[in-house]
């Protein structure tokens, strides 16, 4: 099986490793990747959002697959293209991924299909804004999200009236999130603890992965602005059987019935990001891709071949029992890809279980490693402002030699000769998998101890919440 991943973060350096391990996968390579994807798979450059160039790429690469890991080239419609030259991509549609490139989008579609969530405001003008906030309509915290696309850091927590309009202000006033903030999602201030949940979804079917908690905050203690992520562990030890299953029945499966209701199936990963409030399980967000750092952590507790899961997901056809691709060869073959027998990857994931008439089937959960993984997020000086790059990356040889059980996910980083020097903001991702939190915790952040560049700061709590839930 040949398989193209695109994107050029940590997340998708986790995907092309882990993808890469599967006995069936032949080539995996990833457009335009960095310097760090390129030790470990072949690189191809390309316009993530030139949805022709990508279609061009992988019809000349002859690829059975291709697997989106960011936002932005779903939201310029690259699966739409695909799916019009009937090529397997791994990654929603234009409008089903809405959900995440539109927050107004996914606030007023789960009302309309009763996901629980907080109760929020869309205003479209800074002045609408402030006299929600003035009087006092979702209580005296507020969030205040802009709207679109903002690197995941558009969302600001305003403990009071004054830091809401200064938020208001800077998103629709000051544009400091470009386009994303000419309008804003005003939401009550949910408490609780955060829950990211993972699905593969085909549209009609879908299966969970492994639960994980992210770190937002670039500080210990969740102090200072909002991050894309600066650490994440996997599993939850807050999310048992029972409560699972509550998130399947009361979120989960409302939004694919909505989404293929209204015309819009969504295939691909669906990431929900929960508050388990005292009322139960609420949707602060949703992503339409793999989470970034979650995606670190949770890859390398799965047990079971990725590459046929993503592609039965692809193709809609993710079934409880013999869904390999196996049955769908004669299919693309058609297509023109050659995809080899398959086999029966698909068999482990279990037997269906019912949607209960709703058109919507859960299978059971992915086969998984009897271990947790804890990622922590080495990053530039100054992040998530403005960052110091070029910077020399030191002890990389000590990963390989004296902690060959952790794993490096490279994001912002570049060659200058035989060295990777910093090249944005999140550097790279150490993750250690271990039979406890506590030795996966030790392990990570010794190994981190050994990498070196200048300005490189991390967070030194990440998994600490494991250890008291």
């Amino acid at each position: 099986m040949r398989i193209l991943v695109l994107g050029s973060g940590a997340r998708e350096h986790a995907l092309c490793w882990r993808l890469a391990l599967d006995p069936d996968v032949e080539d995996v390579w990833c457009a335009p990747g960095n310097a760090g994807i390129g030790r470990t798979v072949d690189l191809e450059p390309v316009q993530l959002n030139d949805a022709d160039a990508v279609l061009a790429l992988a019809t000349r690469l002859k690829v059975d697959l291709t697997v989106v890991g960011p936002e932005a080239p779903l939201a310029a419609g690259v699966a739409d293209r695909f799916a019009e030259s009937r090529l397997p991509l791994f990654g929603p549609t234009r409008s089903a991924a809405q959900l995440e490139t539109s927050k107004a989008f996914a606030k007023v579609f789960m009302s309309r299909h009763g996901v629980p969530t907080a109760r929020y405001r869309v205003c479209h003008s800074a002045a609408d804004a402030i006299d929600v906030v003035r009087r006092g309509e979702l209580g005296e915290a507020v969030v205040v999200k802009a709207d679109g696309l903002a690197a995941g850091k558009g969302v600001v927590v305003a403990p009071d009236a004054a830091a809401a309009e200064d938020a208001i202000r800077a998103a629709m006033l000051d544009r400091a999130f470009g386009e994303a903030g000419t309008r804003v999602v005003l939401e009550e201030c949910l408490t609780g603890p955060e829950v990211s949940y993972f699905i593969v979804a085909d549209g009609e079917r879908y299966q969970p992965l492994v639960t994980a908690q992210d770190h937002k905050r670039i500080f210990d203690e969740d102090r200072g602005p909002n991050t894309g992520g600066m650490g994440a562990f996997a599993p939850s030890p807050l999310v048992d059987d029972r409560l699972q299953a509550r998130i399947g029945r009361d979120i989960v499966e409302p939004v694919l019935r909505g989404m293929a209701s209204e015309g819009t199936p969504f295939r691909g990963f669906l990431y929900c990001g929960l508050m388990l409030t005292s009322a139960g399980p609420k949707v602060i967000e949703f992503n339409v891709r793999f989470g970034d750092p979650e995606a670190q952590v949770v890859l390398p507790l799965i047990e079971q071949p990725l590459a046929p899961l993503l592609f039965a997901a692809a193709s809609g056809q993710l079934r409880g029992q013999g869904a390999g691709v196996r049955n769908q060869e004669s299919e693309i073959r058609d297509q023109g890809s050659g995809i080899r027998d398959q086999g029966s990857g698909i068999r482990d994931q279990g037997s269906g279980v019912s949607g209960q008439g709703t058109g919507i089937a859960g299978i059971r959960s992915a086969a998984l490693r009897p271990d947790c993984a804890v990622g922590v997020v080495l990053a530039a000086r100054g992040y998530p402002g403005e960052v110091e790059i070029g910077h020399r990356i030191e002890g990389l040889d000590h990963l390989g030699h004296e902690y060959p059980d952790v794993l490096a996910f490279f994001a912002g980083v570049k060659a200058v000769g035989s060295d990777l020097v910093t090249a944005g903001g999140r550097v790279m991702t150490l993750v250690a998998r271990a039979a406890s939190y506590e030795v996966a915790i030790a392990r990570v952040y010794d190994a981190a101890s050994r990498v070196r560049f200048e300005g490189m700061q991390y967070r030194r709590d990440i998994g600490r919440k494991a250890l008291t839930p």
